[in-house]
């Protein structure tokens, strides 16, 4: 039987946060702008029409929690959303919380220059941050 296995080039660059009934949620680790990921738990899928049907719903509806959640949590201006995965090639979708005065407005946040690490242990706690907002949202519904 093959094991779901994240992508070394997102286990590298975030930490888990949360886990949906589909979809790992990662933060990405870059302390200058809120950046969740979800991940599709779902081997050899590259591309959200790959999905089953009932995941592609799931998948939607997790997304949309996970935008709630992101603003929430950081009360952005404009939320950007995408699954790019040009350099990646397994399915993940990018929760960007944007902000007027970020590193990369008005323009997208792939590329920018700027981007910086989480100091210490903050990468760790932001994770945990936002595991208590998911599980916040989840007793509340």
């Amino acid at each position: 039987m093959d094991t779901f296995l994240l992508h070394r080039r997102l286990a590298e660059d975030t930490a888990l946060a949360f886990e949906l009934p589909l979809c790992s949620v990662l933060l990405m680790n870059d302390a200058t702008v809120p950046w969740l990921i979800l991940v599709p738990r779902r081997l050899g899928v590259r591309e959200i029409h790959e999905l089953e049907r009932a995941d592609r719903m799931i998948l939607m509806e997790e997304l949309a929690f996970a935008s709630k959640v992101s603003c929430a949590l950081y009360s952005p201006d404009k939320l950007n959303i995408g699954a790019l995965g040009n350099i990646v090639d397994q399915l993940h979708i990018h929760v960007v919380s944007r902000f007027r005065a970020d590193r990369a407005w008005p323009g997208p946040v792939w590329g920018a220059n700027g981007a910086r690490a989480y100091d210490g242990e903050g990468l760790a706690a932001e994770a945990a941050r936002v595991r208590k907002a998911f599980e916040d949202g989840l007793n509340s519904a």
